[in-house]
């Protein structure tokens, strides 16, 4: 070609022309693929003036030319050799084509003629186009337009014939355009139709295709026109290809490489122009050698025929690195300059691109023109080179960085030539190939490879095994882990004879292995620390030793001067022909004993079957595939298909087949109906339907325990990122959860996944749809990787921008599918590469912090390299059985996966599940010989073919085949055509999976299979379907129409969309695709052929996934009979819990409404407690291919609350993953709810994606069969086999071993271990998307991993349920939800306040009476306060006592408001300054100061401590030094401001640092206001840590032990001494001493949300309910404080929240009664009335039963409410009583009863304060103090001055002894008991004697000590009424030290 057209080849039109050629050959009405090739060009390029634009040409693709193929008849060669055929001067720039401008005034368009017409193929092909007899209609390209066909007529004499032959000389042709003839020069010809070129024109470079009509008359692009002639002269000396078969420019022109990226770094850049030029360094790649070291693939080069001998392109390379030289201008690059960068360095350089140049595609010679690249100024190339041969690896330099010779030179790019001697050249002799059937492997060893030259495409360089050879390349680290030393290293001789020895060994169907080399190599270094030394005399003596024990397969060559001696002695008696061949062997091992060099050593592979699979291993899966549509285009394969037009009896197939088709007349057989000799008409059958399936009605979708505890690893995994301190994540702000799931770009995975998401109904459970659109919906969840997936991203990161209280999970499924880097990503065989990384690792999805990933895989291997984003505590692997294995019933399923099917190997069964089909290999092999020149799959894909279509005419017209078929394809074939006609199968059959990866293979597959089925009359008995993954699923009517008549389906429209939606049906899938890409198949799959996977599947993931199609659930009595002759082995990570169930999905759990939850426990197999089934959506499951059938009307709606996940399903599933073996099966007991269908069966089949845990006899699932090809089936057959298992093969062609060594990887490695294995002994590649990876791993990103078809899907979507109903719970609280007491017993008074008046009225308030009960929930265990009108409360304690005594009160989960109080854990951005410590403030910020006053209670002066923050010192008052703490400022009664909140908050907290509310930032709406914790002393620093911006206010020390009636008496004398000096401050200034505002308010650590009635406008529903509505603290504070006349209240407070109060407003908007947890407290009013100080309970209800008998006021407003949170920690909850000597062991917990003994007596002292003994023991066992008191409602226990709870059942008259006091009217009460507590001086004799009590009442006296007891009795002359024995005397069980309390009882007489 021309160097005006040197440029860069766009691939994308290259795939194009592919795909046009490939549809072209579908649609033409030949069988044969026509070999199409077009718009090849390179792109034309100026030849740039200055230096600076000479960009790099080493992008050059290097194009491999066919040899002879002896069997074609012809050289199939590419079409752009024709261009080669130029005669100007290869050293020098070829002089530009002088083009005659064109006459003046016509038209120079590109693609029309000068007369203006339009020639394109594109707008003309639908044209009549007249042509004259004996022309020819062909297509001519133009350099400047290379993308269109151009129309000419020519003379059919001057083209050539089909052998390329008899074209005459010159030209003749027409234009089609404007019709003018004649044209006799090709010269004149181009001129007219404006071709433009800038070479001599010539009509083999220009005309290219021969125009046809097709099958709509319209024209299009046909053959190519066979311009032989032209190239012969090439081949004479020419180099041939070095690919491993044969190669093309076709591939040249993509980017090649694992997983479409070339393995090398150089590539053809399909980017723009300015990336071209950013740099000017050339990076060399530094690659594994594993697989992808193309760069001993040698380029070849072109000899020119007049100018000088050889101008090729010399290469050389260093082994490991895979680094490349090719010269930048000039094509020669010297050994000197050239060298490679080891791994860790490198410099990319863009303007290369990204595809690489030299891959195994792309090697070969380079046109004639590229020799002659425009020469640099600076460097000219000499008109005369020496001789340089083409392609020199060598391997002995351990790795240098690029040396480039100067400075210069590196800025030019230019690498100057140098000659070398010509002892280091070996000729690769011509017809290598043809003569000997074999294209020999050099596997490098050690030393230095010759350069090759000559037919170098003859020959295939491969690095297979060098890297065994360095280990002295170890790090240390790398040593010590291996437990190697230094001295360990084997020497050359060593190395040389374990090679021989492994060779040796080698059966001859198997190939060296890396891996297993390696393993032999580590072993003998561990063996043989002293390493032997052999002598170079002894080596060949012992290396021919070594070799003899193979029988002839090894060889050995031993030359002295150097390896090139050896490899050209050996390739040249190879070429000699057939008549040595008889004794070839295997192996040559080459050793070259050099003096000078020491001992090196190569490895010839000559064996074919080695040969070949090594050339073809060395392929990456996109490179092979390539390869084969290359030759199924250009028309290799013809021979092999014409030998496949006959049958194994030598009939003609076709023919045979006709005349089979005559005979039936049109009848076929019938399905379902016995023998397949059966004929019937062919309308008949197709009208016959089976008969519905209720099995396929009734399944239900549920979720498993393996599932739901995968779900719960990854829910408790995000909950540790989010605590880990690192703000990485924070829950707390989420409210709500959206997903979108990528899947790999298949139709199929898309419908299952939408299916899945659908059925598990979780879009309607994470509120993001509602019932009805959730079904239409889901498809929008999920986004193929594809084209599209840029807008679908971009509008899903939009979401996540706008939403930043939402929590998103983007879920990569399938994620180890296409994990190329997107800078190297490209189109690559059809696909699109690179997307994956594009999108999970774009910046913005790493940046949002809203937004988890969550990569899900089965082979997570290329996740966990060295570079991995992914940190390894962050990855979850599915549980292996033995942590959830339990007694599995006969009839559970477990899952089958990758180990089973090694293991069922050793079963020792008639029929193995996992086969090799040997029969098939031996005609592979066969075959194989020969046809040298085709890839092996092709191969193996015609004979598949013939096998089946063969079996298929064995079986009905033609029973003479079945011997030459293998027994396998028969029994398949059998198995699928009669299945459906036995006995109890209603037509069911079963599915056959074939797996053929090249598409163009399983077209032609697919319509062969079709075409025979058809001819044969068995279109009814089975379907052939081409399962790909970029089409949907396509079905013939009929079969549709069988599959809706099975599910009972009306819709006409129903199609199948997934592949379970074929459960059942009899069909070949023929499944294509470079990998499988996760799709679940129905349990009706029976058998998988397997036996196109070969040697090119090396990798562990490769050959893995294909053997995961077939893991499944199997039933556990299926895989324990065949178990019978093995003992069981070790259970493995792969397999799962016993109840899990067949394929991807395992759903969320039935609710069958109460039916279910009935029976016992019926649900907890699921983890899901019947609890949960209240609060879960009830949502009726529809079949797998049904939701589009049957509309279920019955889905109940959602109740309230998510919580139950969080909340009960630990505990379920802890306690019972596997319920009570009797329990009847939830999803059995079809109850209306959960079965859409009309009928239900009580025996259900389970289907893949609807497992149930049991399936009936008749539906036993069995493992299905796989069928391997031989090289596969020795990898899987592992530790049985003679080979490595899969599992130790190289994990992923996107990595590479990071060392040459390594530890073995044994089978029991999994999960977490094998991850850090892999991640610590493998590194990605160059173009794997980890590569350039952050070193930070990414924290929001979690990697789930689970064998294939395990259930993972499920597992997910479950994880996000229960994450949603985490978050709801984060963001609920439960509050107490008792039902109010007081509705039962309304007072009826004569005062009735109108219900919506806002504040009361003093005078009302005095009129209303004070009810003396305490109602509050929280007091229901306290006993209740004797009234005038006491409730009825005996009868329904008695009835409800149990349950009263020991349950928990009831609480509800409410969602937090914007107003609530919050704890410790709350952060946000508002209040982060308001309860966070700002990092500059040090808790030394804060200023301690001392307050002491004197209590008169106490008798003696009290010192507390206060720790103010600097900001909240202006609250406080401090003397002129600053020093002194003097008061806390107060306002005035007057003062009225918007936000002024006048009084201070007190709050007693203890033990609660974290859990109490204390955060009143948004309560308080953001307000100023003043907040005081009260906590003791030994707690101060805690709340000092969590709350440094809070005021402490720390009791003194003796309190540290003290209940909470200590703290609420300090807050209130400290508030009241305040108010003092307050007052006396404010009085200097002119203040009245009553202006100063005496209110505090009281409030507990626990409320947590305040609320009041809406107010209405007037029209209240007509049930009398109002809507209740949050306000916050600041808007409830300022309306008590705002009440008129304030100062007359002693206290004012507001109503306890339950969830009946929102069903009716209060008749009174006021009340006078108990106020407690939320107070607003006079303490002015209140100066004589004390709080308890001793009380650790009930001190409210003591203290307002004192305030009100003192006749002060009580106001509780009823319109507001107070919710309380239940805090399950702190408060006084916590207090343990325990023995006060700590030796004595006794393990039994103290009872109450145990709190009070005898005086001075033995027993067992306690270590607790003796009021928290005496108030325990009270209400515990009163019953036995009180007895007649006990269900008396009548006659209470009379108690003064004081409350104390004797339990519920004993109700307690409160009298107050002080003078002027109110107290209940007790005439004609009589009293069943007296207690005197601590009674004072006010209780005198004469006070008792006006009560009367019971016969037989008690008394019981309590006081501080016994002489204050005795002192008691006598002062108020008890014994006058009442009896004591010396025995009834009694004290806390403390000891003398703890001071306990003595109470004396008696009886009264």
């Amino acid at each position: 070609m021309g160097n005006s057209y040197a440029g860069q080849l766009k691939s994308a039109r290259f795939e194009e022309a592919l795909h046009n050629s490939i549809e072209a050959s579908l649609r033409s009405s030949g069988g044969d693929p026509q070999p199409i090739f077009t718009q090849l060009y390179l792109e034309p390029e100026a030849y740039p003036g200055n230096m600076e634009d000479v960009k790099s040409k080493a992008d050059m693709p290097l194009q491999g030319e066919e040899g002879h193929d002896p069997l074609n008849g012809h050289a199939s060669n590419d079409p752009e050799e024709l261009e080669d055929d130029d005669d100007s001067d290869s050293s020098s720039p070829p002089l530009p084509y002088l083009q005659t401008p064109a006459p003046d005034g016509s038209c120079t368009l590109d693609g029309f003629c000068q007369a203006g017409k339009d020639l394109r193929l594109v707008t003309i092909a639908a044209e009549p186009i007249e042509v004259p007899a004996g022309f020819e209609l062909v297509g001519a390209k133009s350099p400047s337009i290379p993308e269109h066909i151009l129309v000419c007529a020519v003379d059919r004499r001057f083209l050539p014939d089909e052998n390329g032959k008899n074209a005459l000389l010159g030209f003749s042709g027409n234009c089609v355009g404007c019709g003018e003839k004649g044209f006799r020069y090709f010269t004149e010809f181009s001129n007219h139709i404006n071709l433009k070129l800038s070479t001599q024109p010539k009509k083999q470079k220009h005309l290219k295709y021969y125009l046809v009509k097709n099958s709509q008359g319209a024209l299009c692009k046909g053959p190519l026109i066979c311009w032989k002639d032209s190239k012969t002269r090439q081949f004479s000396s020419s180099a041939l290809t070095s690919k491993p078969s044969s190669s093309s420019s076709l591939s040249s022109k993509e980017n090649g490489g694992a997983s479409g990226h070339s393995s090398s770094p150089f590539s053809l850049s399909d980017s723009p122009p300015t990336r071209m030029a950013q740099a000017s360094s050339v990076f060399f790649g530094s690659q594994d050698l594993g697989r992808d070291c193309s760069f001993l693939k040698p380029l070849a080069s072109t000899p020119s025929h007049k100018t000088l001998p050889i101008v090729p392109t010399a290469l050389r390379v260093n082994g490991p690195t895979n680094g490349l030289g090719v010269d930048v201008h000039t094509s020669l690059l010297s050994p000197s300059q050239v060298s490679l960068v080891p791994q860790a360095q490198g410099y990319r350089t863009p303007d290369l691109g990204d595809s690489p140049v030299s891959s195994p595609m792309n090697s070969g010679p380079p046109k004639k023109r590229h020799r002659s690249w425009h020469p640099s100024a600076l460097v000219p190339v000499p008109p005369t080179a020496v001789p340089v041969p083409a392609i020199r690896p060598i391997v002995n330099s351990p790795g240098s960085v690029l040396a480039v010779s100067s400075p210069q030179s590196l800025a030019a790019g230019v690498i100057q030539p140098q000659p070398v001697t010509a002892g280091e050249t070996v000729i690769v002799p011509e017809n290598l190939l043809n003569s000997s059937g074999v294209r020999p492997v050099i596997l490098i060893g050690h030393g230095t490879l010759p350069y090759f030259y000559g037919s170098v495409g003859n020959i295939v360089v491969s690095p297979l095994l060098v890297s065994c050879y360095k280990s002295s390349q170890l790090t240390e680290s790398n040593l010590e882990t291996l437990g190697l030393h230094s001295n360990q290293m084997l020497s050359v001789e060593m190395m040389i004879l374990l090679t021989l020895q492994y060779l040796a060994r080698l059966a001859s169907n198997q190939i060296p292995l890396r891996e297993e080399l390696e393993q032999i190599v580590l072993k003998a270094m561990l063996g043989c620390p002293g390493n032997p030394a052999i002598s170079p005399s002894q080596l060949p003596w012992l290396a021919r030793l070594e070799a003899s024990v193979s029988g002839g397969s090894v060889q050995v060559v031993v030359t002295h001067n150097s390896l090139g001696e050896g490899i050209s002695e050996s390739l040249h008696s190879l070429s000699e022909g057939p008549q040595h061949q008889q004794h070839l062997p295997t192996y040559v091992v080459i050793i070259c004993a050099s003096k000078i060099n020491g001992n090196e050593f190569c490895v010839l592979v000559l064996g074919k079957y080695q040969a070949r699979a090594l050339a073809e291993g060395m392929l990456t899966t996109n490179e092979f595939l390539k390869e084969i549509s290359y030759e199924l285009i250009t028309g290799k394969v013809t021979v092999l298909a014409s030998h496949f037009k006959t049958t194994s009896l030598g009939d003609n197939l076709d023919k045979q087949l006709v005349r089979y088709q005559r005979r039936r007349k049109g009848q076929v057989i019938q399905p379902y109906q016995g023998d397949v000799t059966e004929n019937t008409n062919s309308q008949e059958p197709a009208s016959m339907s089976p008969p519905p399936d209720s099995e396929l009605l009734n399944r239900i979708f549920q979720i498993y325990p393996a599932q739901l505890t995968v779900a719960r690893s990854l829910l408790s995994q995000v909950c540790s990122i989010a605590d880990s301190g690192t703000q990485n994540l924070d829950l707390g702000r989420f409210c709500k959860v959206d997903f979108l799931v990528l899947v790999p770009p298949s139709h199929i995975l898309v419908h299952q996944t939408a299916q899945r998401i659908r059925q598990s109904g979780v879009l309607v459970d994470l509120g993001n749809e509602d019932t009805s659109t959730a079904h239409q919906k889901s498809e929008k969840y999920v986004v193929r990787l594809d084209a599209d997936v840029h807008t679908k991203m971009e509008a899903f990161m939009k979401k996540v921008k706008q939403n930043p209280y939402t929590l998103f999970v983007l879920i990569h499924d399938n994620s180890h599918v296409d994990l190329t880097s997107a800078l190297s990503g490209s189109v690559c065989h059809g696909e699109l590469q690179g997307l994956a990384d594009r999108v999970v690792n774009c910046q913005e999805v790493l940046d949002a912090m809203n937004l988890l990933v969550l990569q899900v895989s089965c082979f997570p291997y290329t996740l966990q390299t060295h570079q991995s984003r992914i940190s390894i505590h962050n990855e979850i692997h599915w549980p292996s059985n033995n942590h959830l294995q339990r007694e599995q019933p006969h009839n559970e399923l477990v899952y089958f996966g990758l180990r089973d099917y090694s293991c069922s190997l050793q079963w020792g069964v008639a029929s193995p599940i996992l086969r090799c089909d040997d029969a098939f290999e031996k005609m592979v092999h066969t075959l194989l010989e020969r046809h040298p020149h085709l890839h092996s799959m092709v191969i193996r894909s015609y004979l598949l073919i013939q096998q089946y279509t063969e079996a298929m005419m064995a079986l009905t017209s033609s029973p003479s085949l079945r011997d030459h078929i293998t027994p396998e394809t028969l029994a398949m074939v059998e198995d699928l055509i009669n299945a459906p006609s036995r006995e109890g199968s209603q037509g069911r059959g079963h599915m056959l999976l074939v797996r053929v990866p090249s598409l163009q293979l399983a077209m032609l597959a697919r319509e062969r299979l079709e075409d025979v089925r058809d001819k044969l009359g068995l279109q009814l008995c089975f379907a052939v379907m081409l399962g790909s993954p970029a089409s949907e699923l396509s079905l013939s009517r009929n079969f549709i129409n069988i599959l809706r008549a099975w599910r009972g389906c009306e819709n006409e429209e129903w199609v199948p969309h997934t592949y379970e939606d074929l459960e059942g049906l009899p069909c070949i899938i023929i499944l294509t695709g470079k990998d499988p890409l996760g799709e679940t198949f129905p349990r009706s799959l029976k058998y998988t052929d397997l036996r196109l996977i070969d040697s090119s599947y090396l990798t562990r993931t490769a050959l893995e996934q294909e053997v995961g199609l077939a893991c499944t659930y199997v039933s556990v009595d299926v895989v324990q009979e065949s178990k019978t002759s093995t003992a069981p082995r070790e259970s493995d990570g792969e397999k799962t819990t016993p109840t899990l169930n067949d394929g991807e999905e395992l759903e969320r759990p039935q609710s069958n409404g109460s039916a279910a939850t009935r029976t016992s426990g019926s649900l907890v197999e699921n983890g899901v407690s019947s609890s949960d089934l209240a609060d879960s959506f009830q949502k009726p499951s529809t079949s797998t291919s049904q939701p589009e059938c049957l509309v279920t009307s019955d889905v109940a709606t959602l109740t309230e609350g998510f919580k139950q996940e969080c909340d009960s399903l630990g505990s379920q599933l802890s306690s019972n993953p596997l319920k009570a073996p009797n329990a009847p099966r939830s999803n059995y007991s079809s109850s209306s709810s959960s079965s859409p269908s009309p009928s239900s069966s009580s025996t259900q089949r389970p289907s893949q994606s609807t497992q149930f845990g049991r399936v009936s006899k008749s539906s036993r699932v069995s493992p299905r069969t796989v069928i391997l090809s031989r090289a596969a089936y020795n990898l899987l057959s592992g530790e049985s086999g003679s080979q490595l298992s899969s599992f130790s093969l190289l994990p992923h062609a996107d990595v590479s071993w990071s060392s040459p060594l390594r530890p073995l990887i044994t089978q029991n490695l999994q999960g977490a271990d094998q991850s850090l294995y892999y991640r610590q002994w493998t590194v990605a590649r160059q173009h794997h998307a980890d590569y350039e990876a952050p070193p930070v791993l990414h924290p929001r990103r979690l990697l789930l991993s689970g064998p294939p078809q395990v259930g993972k899907t499920g597992a997910y979507l479950q994880f996000l349920r229960i994450l949603f109903r985490m978050l709801i719970r984060l963001l609920e609280v439960d509050v107490y939800d008792d039902d109010d007491e007081e509705d039962e017993e309304e007072e009826t008074t004569d005062v009735t306040t109108p219900a919506n008046t806002q504040w009361p009225d003093i005078e009302d308030i005095r009129k209303l009476p004070f009810d003396l009960n305490p109602r509050d929930p929280k007091f229901r265990k306290a006993s209740p306060v004797y009234s005038d009108k006491m409730p009825k409360l005996f009868k329904e304690f008695k009835k409800e006592g149990d349950n009263q005594t020991q349950g928990k009160r009831v609480t509800k989960s409410i969602r937090l408001s914007r107003f609530a109080a919050h704890n410790a854990f709350h952060h946000c951005e508002q209040c982060h300054l308001y309860s966070e410590a700002v990092p500059t403030t040090q808790l030394s910020e804060c200023s301690l100061h001392a307050f002491s006053f004197c209590s008169s209670m106490l008798g003696e002066e009290v010192q507390l401590q206060f720790f103010i923050p600097k900001a909240k010192e202006q609250h406080f008052v401090f003397n002129h030094q600053g020093s002194h703490l003097e008061s806390l400022r107060l306002p005035l009664v007057s003062t009225k401001a918007h936000d002024l909140l006048k009084s201070p908050i007190f709050t007693p907290t203890t033990g609660r640092q974290e859990h109490g509310l204390l955060n009143l930032f948004h309560a308080m709406e953001g307000a100023t206001h003043l907040h005081i914790l009260v906590v003791k002393q030994f707690e101060m620093p805690h709340y000092r840590k969590y709350w440094p911006n809070h005021i402490l206010l720390v009791l003194p020390a003796m309190f540290n032990s003290a209940g909470v009636g200590a703290a609420r008496f300090m807050i209130k004398e400290l508030s009241y001494h305040n108010l003092e000096l307050e007052r006396n401050r404010q009085e200097e200034q002119g203040v009245k001493r009553q202006d100063v505002w005496p209110f505090i308010v009281m409030m507990d650590d626990s409320c947590v949300l305040w609320n009041t009635y809406q107010p209405t406008d007037g029209s209240e529903k007509s049930n009398g309910s109002s809507a209740i509505i949050n306000v916050s603290l600041k808007a409830v504070l300022q309306h008590l404080e705002s009440t008129p006349k304030i100062p007359l209240y002693a206290m004012c407070g507001v109503r306890k929240w339950s969830s009946s109060l929102a069903h009716k407003t209060p008749r009174n908007p006021f009340s006078r009664c108990h106020l407690h947890d939320f107070v607003l407290l006079n303490v002015d009013l209140t100066q004589n009335v004390q709080y308890d100080l001793n009380r650790y309970d009930c001190e409210e209800v003591d203290f307002n039963l004192r305030v009100n008998s003192s006749g002060l006021l009580l106001c509780r407003f009823n319109n507001f409410f107070l919710m309380k949170k239940h805090i399950p920690v702190g408060g006084n909850k916590d207090f343990v009583v325990k023995p006060k000597l700590v030796e004595i062991e006794n393990k039994a917990p103290i009872s109450p009863p145990q709190y009070v003994c005898a005086p001075d007596s033995e027993q067992t002292l306690l270590d607790a304060p003796a009021q928290f003994l005496l108030e325990n023991f009270l209400q515990s066992c009163s019953h036995r103090l009180f007895p007649k008191a006990v269900q008396n409602r009548n006659n209470p226990v009379l108690s003064i001055d004081s409350y104390l709870s004797l339990s519920p059942e004993i109700s307690v008259c409160y009298i107050n002894s002080r003078p002027h006091s109110t107290n209940l009217n007790h005439q004609g009460l009589v009293f069943s008991g007296l207690l005197l507590y601590l009674c004072d001086s006010f209780v005198v004799s004469g006070l008792l004697k006006n009560f009367r009590f019971l016969k037989g009442a008690t008394l019981c006296v309590i006081c501080q000590d016994r002489s204050s007891l005795r002192q008691t009795i006598v002062r108020l002359e008890l014994e006058d009424e009442w009896q004591f024995r010396l025995r009834d005397e009694f004290q806390t069980a403390n000891c003398s030290e703890d001071r306990p309390l003595y109470f004396l009882t008696g009886r009264h007489v």
